[in-house]
C-alpha cells in the first residue's frame, strides 16, 4: 500500500540549509585547525627550475611548506574509472608534486600550511618558483594536425569507434544530405560550493570531511594513493552546495589535504578558491563534433555519420561521451561514431551535467532540424518518422520508452501545431520571434556494483534507515525518506534516513543520473526485508491476530500489520516487539543491478520546447518560455524532481547563450576564470519553464522503476533553443555559446 512514494514532499534537510545550521565541509570546526593554501603552477607546460620556501617558512603562523621535494610519494596511482563503478576513481591517473615536471596552468606545486587561513594566505605570495617553460598546446585549433582515434574512451568503458551497416552506401543512396560541423566552448561546473577536504588523523586512522558526490569513491582513491586500508578511512559528508560532475571524480586536493594533515600532525583544512575550481576539478571539454545525415525524400534516415574531435589531458584518454545516446535515438540502419583526441596541456576533462549526451544530442537534434527545413517537413514529424521501436544499436526492446506521449503532450502545451513554420515570419514589435524544438535522452546506467542499505525499526514504531549515501542539492535524503517510509508502511514522520557516511552499508557515487535508481533499490530491499522479517514473526507468533495467515494476504499501514480483506485482523509493529521484548530489529538489504548484457535499450527519453525572441538591431537573444515534457520512469517526489529538470533546462539555457571557457594560448591558462566573467543564468535570464511528467512502468532498470531525472533536463534545451533562434532570424549558428555577433 503505497503511501508516500511521489509525493511533492518537501525537503528534509531545507531548514538546516535555510536556517544556516547546516554544516559544509568547509565549515567543519576542530580543535587546533590549520589551514592549507593551494598554490598552482603559473605556465602550462615546462618543469620548476628553482623553488624558494625559506621566506614563506618563516612567515608567522607557518607549520610547513610542502613541494615535490618534501611531500612524499604516493603508494600507487590507480586506474582512470568512473566513480559509478565502485572503486577507486581518481580524476586523473597524474597526481601533482611527485616530480618537477608541469603539465597544465594550475597543477598544484606547493602547500603552505599555517595556524590560521590568512597567515597561509599571506605566506604563499612569499614562496618563489622560477619555471624553465616549453610550448604548450591547449587549444584544439593548435593539435588539430596531432589528432589521434584511441582504442577506448572514459576510462575504458567505451570504444572509440562504433559502427553498424554501411554509412557510406547509406550516404550515396541518400535523396537529401546534410553535412554540418558543430564547436563547442569549453565549460566548467561552477557550484554554489567550491571543493573542500577537510582532513584529521587519529592515529593511523583518518577522516575526511570532503564536498563530494560519492564518500565511497573518496573513501577507495584516497586509501589506494596512501596505501592504506579503506578500513582506516572514514569519509563524511553532510551538506554539498551542488556538484554537477566537479565532485563526481576524486581530484588531488583531497589526497593533498591528507598529506598536509599527516606531516603537520594536526587537523588540515584545504579549500580551494573560485579561481582554482578553474583547473583543479576537471571541465567539458572544448570540442568539434562533425555530423552528416542522409535521409530519403520522404524523410527517413538512410545513414548517419557523428566524428567528434577534443583535446584531452597528456595522461589519459577522456573523452565525454558525445557519440552514446545519439547513435541509439532515431531507426537509421547505418551508423558511424568516432572519437578523436588530441594531447594538450590541459588537466582530465571529466563528467560536466548532461557528459556527452548534451554536446552529442545538441549537434544531431540541430542537424535534424535542418533536414526537416531542407525536406520541407515539420521538425516533430521528422522525428516521428524516424522513431525507434526498438534499441538501433542492439535491436533489443526498450525496456521502457514513452517518447511518443512527450511528443504529443509537449506539443500540445507549447501550441506547436499553430506556428508559421517560415523563418522571420512573427515579429512582437522589434522582437523576432521563433520557436523550436528537441528530442532530450540520456543513458540509464547500469554497471554499478551491488548497493546496500540497512533499515532498522523501533518498538515506539519509528525507524532509522542508513545508507552510505550523499545528498548534493538533489534532494537525495528527502526520497530515501519516502522510499523507506513506503517499504515498511509507516508514517513518514516516522522514518529517519541516515547518510553521509562511510561508515554506514556502502553505495556508490551518484552520478550519471543513477543516484536515485540505485539507492531507492537497496533503501527498498532493506525496507521490504525489514517488513517482511517481521511479518514472519507475527505470523509464527500464536499470539499474534497474524498467526499462521498467509503473508501474501498481510499489507502494513500506518505501522500496522493487517489482513487485506479482514483489516480488523492485525497487529502493529510496536505491539509484536514488545510482546517478544525487543526495542528494536533491523534487516540489511542490498541489490544488484541487471548484467551488461540485459536484453534491453536502457535510456530516458523526453522532449523540450522553447520560444525565444531576438533583437533584430541587437542580435540580443531572450528566452520567453520552455516547456519540458519526460518520462523518467517512476517518480519518487514530484516537486525534487520538477525541481531537477527544472534546473537542468536552465542550465541548458546557459549551455546555449552563455556558458563558455576561454583560453589565452599564449599562456595557455584559462582567460575567464571567475563568476564575473564565466557568465551563468540568474533570474533575469530566465524565462518561464514549465515541467511535466509522463509515468511509464519500468520493469528491468530496478525494483521501483526509477531511470533518474538530474541530467535529461538539460540535454535538448540548448537544441531546442539554437533552432527557435533560426525560426526567429534565418541564421543558423553551429557554435556555442551563441553570441550577438553570430547574429549581426
Amino acid at each position: 500500500m503505497s503511501t508516500a512514494i511521489g509525493q511533492p514532499i518537501n525537503r528534509v534537510d531545507g531548514h538546516a540549509k535555510i536556517t544556516g545550521t547546516g554544516c559544509y565541509s568547509a565549515e567543519i570546526a576542530l580543535a587546533h585547525m590549520t589551514y592549507a593554501v593551494l598554490l598552482g603552477a603559473h605556465v602550462a607546460s615546462g618543469r620548476i627550475s628553482a623553488i624558494d620556501t625559506s621566506e614563506a617558512e618563516s612567515a608567522e603562523g607557518v607549520l610547513a611548506v610542502l613541494t615535490h621535494r618534501n611531500l612524499g610519494r604516493i603508494a600507487a596511482q590507480p586506474p582512470l574509472l568512473p566513480s559509478l563503478l565502485g572503486q577507486p576513481a581518481p580524476g586523473e591517473t597524474f597526481f601533482p608534486m611527485q616530480d618537477e615536471v608541469v603539465h597544465y596552468a594550475g597543477q598544484p606545486v606547493a602547500i603552505v600550511i599555517a595556524d590560521t587561513l590568512e597567515h597561509a594566505q599571506h605566506a604563499a605570495t612569499l614562496v618563489h618558483i622560477s619555471y624553465e617553460e616549453t610550448p604548450s598546446m591547449t587549444i584544439l585549433d593548435q593539435g588539430r594536425d596531432h589528432a589521434y582515434e584511441p582504442e577506448r574512451i572514459f576510462g575504458g568503458l567505451l570504444p572509440g569507434r562504433q559502427a553498424r551497416g554501411d554509412v557510406e552506401a547509406g550516404l550515396a543512396g541518400a535523396a537529401v544530405r546534410i553535412d554540418v560541423t558543430y564547436r563547442f566552448a569549453a565549460n566548467h561546473h561552477n557550484p554554489i560550493e567550491p571543493s573542500a577536504t577537510t582532513a584529521v588523523w587519529d592515529g593511523d586512522q583518518l577522516t575526511l570531511y570532503d564536498s563530494t558526490q560519492g564518500i565511497t569513491a573518496t573513501q577507495l582513491t584516497v586509501a589506494a594513493l596512501l596505501g592504506l586500508s579503506p578500513s582506516k578511512v572514514r569519509v563524511i559528508t553532510h551538506f554539498i552546495g551542488g556538484g554537477f560532475g566537479s565532485k563526481a571524480m576524486i581530484w588531488p586536493h583531497v589526497t593533498l589535504a591528507a598529506l598536509a594533515a599527516r606531516h603537520v600532525g594536526r587537523p588540515v583544512k584545504l579549500a580551494l578558491t573560485r579561481e582554482q575550481m578553474f583547473s583543479s576539478c576537471g571541465h567539458r571539454e572544448e570540442q568539434e563534433q562533425q555530423v552528416v545525415l542522409g535521409a530519403s525524400r520522404d524523410g527517413h534516415l538512410t545513414a548517419f555519420r557523428h566524428h567528434k574531435l577534443s583535446p584531452t589531458s597528456p595522461f589519459d584518454d577522456w573523452a565525454e561521451s558525445s557519440l552514446g545516446v545519439s547513435a541509439q535515438l532515431y531507426a537509421c540502419p547505418n551508423y558511424e561514431g568516432i572519437y578523436r583526441l588530441i594531447r594538450a596541456n590541459t588537466m582530465t576533462p571529466t563528467f560536466t551535467r548532461g557528459p556527452g549526451e548534451s554536446t552529442g544530442m545538441f549537434a544531431l537534434e540541430c542537424a535534424m532540424d535542418e533536414l526537416a527545413y531542407e525536406l520541407g517537413l515539420d521538425p516533430l514529424e521528422l522525428r516521428l518518422r524516424n522513431y525507434a521501436d526498438v534499441d538501433p544499436a542492439s535491436g533489443n526492446p526498450w525496456s521502457s520508452k514513452g517518447l511518443k506521449e512527450c511528443y504529443q503532450r509537449g506539443a500540445e502545451r507549447f501550441g506547436w501545431q499553430r506556428r508559421n513554420p517560415a523563418p522571420r515570419s512573427q515579429r512582437d514589435e522589434n522582437w523576432l520571434i521563433g520557436s523550436g524544438m528537441a528530442t532530450t535522452a540520456y543513458p540509464v546506467a547500469l554497471f554499478m556494483p551491488t548497493q546496500r542499505a540497512r533499515a532498522r525499526l523501533y518498538a515506539d514504531g519509528s525507524a532509522v534507515v542508513q545508507a552510505g549515501t550523499q545528498d548534493f542539492g538533489n534532494g537525495m535524503a528527502t526520497v530515501m525518506t519516502q522510499v523507506a517510509a513506503d517499504g515498511l508502511g509507516i508514517p513518514l514522520d516516522r522514518v529517519r534516513f541516515e547518510y553521509g557516511d562511510t561508515d554506514l552499508p556502502n553505495t556508490t557515487a551518484t552520478v550519471g543520473s543513477a543516484g536515485a535508481g540505485m539507492v531507492s533499490a537497496a533503501v527498498h530491499t532493506a525496507a521490504m526485508a525489514l517488513r517482511d522479517q517481521l511479518v514472519a514473526q507475527a505470523i509464527a507468533d500464536s499470539k499474534s491476530p497474524l498467526y499462521s495467515a498467509d503473508p501474501s494476504t498481510v499489507i502494513v499501514s500506518g505501522g500496522r500489520m493487517m489482513l487485506r480483506d479482514q483489516p480488523a485482523s492485525g497487529e502493529t509493529y510496536g505491539e509484536l516487539l514488545q510482546r517478544h521484548r525487543l526495542q528494536d530489529t533491523e534487516a540489511l538489504g542490498s541489490w544488484t543491478p541487471p548484467p551488461l548484457d540485459t536484453p534491453y535499450g536502457l535510456a530516458t527519453f523526453g522532449v523540450q520546447f522553447a520560444e525565444v525572441a531576438v533583437d533584430a538591431d541587437l542580435g540580443l537573444i531572450r528566452v520567453r518560455r520552455m516547456i519540458g515534457v519526460f518520462a523518467p520512469g517512476r517518480v519518487l517526489n514530484t516537486k525534487t524532481a520538477r525541481s531537477q529538470l527544472m534546473g537542468g533546462m536552465l542550465w541548458g539555457l546557459g549551455q546555449a547563450l552563455l556558458e563558455g571557457t576561454d583560453v589565452d594560448s599564449r599562456l595557455g591558462r584559462w582567460a575567464n576564470a571567475s563568476l564575473g566573467e564565466y557568465l551563468v543564468a540568474v533570474n533575469a535570464d530566465t524565462p518561464d519553464v514549465e515541467v511535466e511528467f509522463v509515468e511509464v512502468r519500468d520493469e528491468v532498470v530496478n525494483p521501483l522503476g526509477v531511470k533518474g531525472c538530474g541530467e535529461i533536463g538539460q540535454v535538448g534545451a540548448a537544441a531546442a533553443i539554437a533552432n527557435a533562434v533560426f525560426h526567429a532570424t534565418g541564421r543558423r549558428v553551429h557554435e556555442l555559446p551563441i553570441r550577438i555577433e553570430h547574429l549581426l
